[in-house]
């Protein structure tokens, strides 16, 4: 492996005008293919499997037409404090706003609040349903300015008027200003990393040119395979994140390589051999446990998990082919600035001697001194004094990690899972304002109706079979009321509308649905008839139990493949089992703060949560494959430093120290990185979005910080050489990587064998020169 990537980068250095232009000819092609692309129809409100869709399914097929994919909007009315909204002249506003709702180009029907009864008990509230003959996205902006035209004439009656529904909802953009201020800060990291301009920005450019070579290649595809406009979200997070940590690795060890004096040439095919292997793991890693989210059965995880993988396999191959050429362009702008000094001048020196091996005798001791003081010389001082006090210290500090982690990881213990709607918004906002409305003229659970439908089909009396199962449903405890059915055009099928007492998300409406559920076998065999119970409070509460329950075989499949990844990569049986013990920690106590914060509220007003709730019921496992994949970031990037030096002969501590030194630093700025850009999310307006950012980002922040930075070197100073133990049998049957480069170090040994030999006038070879600077 880094045989084949070292003559990867030093071919893409060589050719690098090459390179580039097959990289802008790649963007120009998927760029225009994106944007004459036709859309994609959305289907990724789809859930097979669960009951809910089942009822759904049964309904689009005995109701033609009535699962129509229109847009609706739902206007509240609510009179002033002591009138009610039947007054002579609230009545006069409300209808006039309706027929103007009416007349809408696009609207389809709009209901009238005193013919539909839609009119609260106490006569303070009432609402009009306003459907179009178009989805939400098609529905044109004059369309929404005539509604919202319409709802102002009430208001000048006096009505306080809200309203909701996906004709209301805004478009919101996944990052918006947020993103961009992540993309700053994550800038900002990589010059105070680097110290250079041109260093900092190599990074950024290359992660944006994949994260719009992924979106373009998305909107491209959205057509053939039903992508929706939320599927890149996923693409765009972590593309633009390990995009730049990939590239920031890449730098980093060329720098490092030009440091201990090689030439520009050979320290980018060293960089991408050594590095570069690293970049190949580990961006394996992340696209196995994304490509793991089809396991779950939910399209929408699959389209956003395999187009995320798809956006970090590109980050790969950029980091791998146009990073190096890009260094061609620029070799010395990327290095500190004393280097580029010392460059310069033993460039002079090496000219004024005329002699090769003059030059690069003055060559290699003039760009760097300590090259020869051995592996770890180059260790950052900060980091070096951290591993040493971790080697000196061990049990104390892994037993200080473990214990942190477990007691961030104590809120998962109450974690309610389900899907937020409205109520979750903002009370700026007037979905919001209009969901509160509902609750307190209607009841809290007139905003989440179950709807029953009634499959008769099978039974002598249909008619009687419906009215005894709609009976039975409207006695069970938990339920307000039930409207009367409908009946589809053969007279075998019925929809019911059942209000529950509570409200969508709450525990109780969730032991509703399972009652009435639970009721459904003795009905069966007293009426002949089935039923099943679907609508958005049913379906977020059937998928919430999927996600559960496919939890644990995702978990079992993408750990257990990483395993033997990591397995092939470390020659460890130990290294694999620590490293699925730190992601278990880190990604448990990301899931508590994501608990504490979202659902418990503490420190809700920080992160702009108005409303705490149920935790969206996709996140454990949207979060456990999100963070599996970046957690086996830091781990191949870190340990394989510690690995090359232990291979290189030095002692298990020692080794730990080394790698440490080399790496932690560029391993906190790449977590920094992530962190700022998945920071940027928290500042959007959807509340998936934000929780997403949020989990993603304090994820990072306990992996890199505490599992990668105290609780790894912790437990390889424990184990000593039996961290790298491995059966004799295991070792013949793996094949070799060769992770560490040590193809590399034997072709230097023999390429300057023969220049350090007997024969006079030996001449070194090429290779020899290029190391040595020539």
């Amino acid at each position: 492996m880094a045989s084949f990537l070292y003559r990867l980068g030093r071919s893409a250095f060589r050719k690098r005008r090459w390179v580039l232009l097959l990289w802008v000819a790649v963007v120009a092609v998927v760029g225009f293919k994106g944007v004459t692309a036709a859309a994609g129809s959305d289907d990724s409100s789809s859930m097979p499997g669960i009951e809910s869709q089942k009822a759904f399914d049964l309904i689009a097929q005995r109701f033609p037409g009535a699962a129509a994919d229109g847009a609706s909007a739902r206007i509240v009315f609510v009179a002033p404090d002591g009138q009610k909204v039947t007054a002579a002249g609230n009545r006069e506003a409300i209808e006039k706003t309706v027929a103007e709702a009416a007349a809408g180009g696009q609207v389809a029907s709009a209901v009238d609040p005193f013919r539909a009864k839609a009119v609260s008990e106490d006569g303070t509230t009432a609402y009009a349903t306003v459907t179009y003959k178009v989805t939400g996205k098609d529905l044109s902006d004059g369309s929404r300015t005539e509604l919202q035209r319409a709802l102002g004439d009430a208001r000048k009656a006096g009505l306080t008027v809200e309203s909701g529904g996906d004709a209301v909802a805004a478009q919101t953009e996944a990052g918006g200003i947020g993103e961009a201020a992540g993309v700053l800060v994550a800038a900002l990291v990589l010059l105070v990393t680097f110290g250079s301009m041109a260093a900092a920005g190599l990074p950024l450019l290359t992660a944006v040119i994949g994260v719009a070579t992924s979106m373009m290649a998305i909107l491209a595809l959205s057509s053939a395979f039903g992508l929706s406009s939320s599927t890149g979200t996923l693409a765009t997070m972590l593309g633009l994140a390990v995009g730049i940590d990939y590239a920031m690795f890449i730098v980093s060890r060329y720098r490092e390589e030009r440091g201990k004096g090689h030439t520009s040439l050979e320290a980018a095919g060293r960089a991408t051999g050594t590095a570069g292997s690293a970049v190949v793991f580990a961006g394996l890693t992340v696209v196995v446990a994304l490509a793991g989210l089809s396991i779950v059965g939910v399209p929408m995880l699959t389209k956003m998990g395999l187009a995320a993988a798809g956006a970090v396999l590109l980050s790969v191959v950029i980091a791998l082919t146009l990073v190096p050429a890009l260094l061609g362009f620029w070799p010395d702008a990327v290095l500190p600035r004393a280097l580029r000094r010392r460059v310069r001048k033993s460039r002079g020196a090496g000219a004024a001697t005329g002699a090769a091996t003059g030059a690069a005798t003055s060559t290699g001791a003039a760009i760097v001194s300590a090259a020869a003081a051995g592996p770890g010389a180059a260790a950052g001082p900060r980091e070096s004094r951290w591993a040493r006090f971790v080697l000196r210290r061990p049990l104390p500090v892994l037993l200080l990690s473990v214990v942190g982690l477990g007691a961030l990881a104590l809120p998962v213990t109450d974690l309610q899972l389900g899907m937020s709607g409205d109520e979750a918004k903002p009370t700026s906002t007037t979905e919001r304002r209009a969901y509160d409305d509902l609750a307190k003229g209607f009841g809290p659970g007139f905003n989440g109706p179950l709807t029953i439908v009634v499959d008769a089909k099978g039974a002598p009396d249909a008619t009687g079979a419906v009215h005894t199962i709609v009976k039975k449903i409207a006695a069970t405890d938990g339920v307000v009321s039930v409207s009367e059915p409908r009946f589809n055009q053969a007279g075998d099928t019925a929809i019911v509308s059942a209000t529950p007492s509570t409200s969508p998300t709450s525990k109780q409406t969730e032991n509703l649905v399972h009652t009435i559920r639970g009721e459904r076998a003795g009905l069966e065999s007293a009426t002949d008839a089935t039923f099943q119970v679907t609508g958005t409070t049913a379906a977020n509460i059937d998928v919430a139990q999927k996600m559960q329950s496919a939890l644990i075989p995702y978990l079992a499949v993408v750990v257990g493949l990483a395993f033997l990844l990591l397995l092939v990569v470390f020659r460890s049986l130990v290294v694999p089992v620590k490293a699925a013990v730190g992601f278990l920690l880190s990604v448990l106590a990301s899931l508590g703060a994501v608990v504490a914060v979202f659902q418990w509220g503490w420190a809700a007003d920080l992160l702009g949560v108005e409303q705490t709730g149920p935790i969206m019921s996709m996140m454990p496992i949207f979060l456990v494959g999100i963070v599996f994949g970046l957690a086996m970031d830091y781990q191949v990037f870190l340990v394989s430093r510690m690995r090359e030096a232990y291979v290189h002969g030095q002692s298990p501590g020692r080794a730990m120290v080394t790698g440490f030194g080399h790496s932690a630093r560029v391993v906190v700025a790449a977590a920094l990185i992530m962190m700022s850009v998945f920071s940027g999310f928290v500042t959007a307006g959807e509340s998936m979005i934000k929780m997403i950012g949020f989990g993603l980002a304090i994820a990072v922040l306990f992996d890199a910080f505490v599992v990668r930075m105290a609780f790894v070197p912790a437990v390889l100073a424990l184990l000593g050489h039996r961290a790298w133990w491995l059966p004799r049998w295991l070792d013949r049957v793996l094949p070799r990587v060769d992770i560490e480069g040590e193809a590399l170090t034997r072709a230097d040994v023999e390429a300057e064998a023969p220049a350090h030999g007997d024969t006079p006038g030996a001449q070194p070879s090429e290779r020899s020169r290029e190391t040595a600077g020539i």
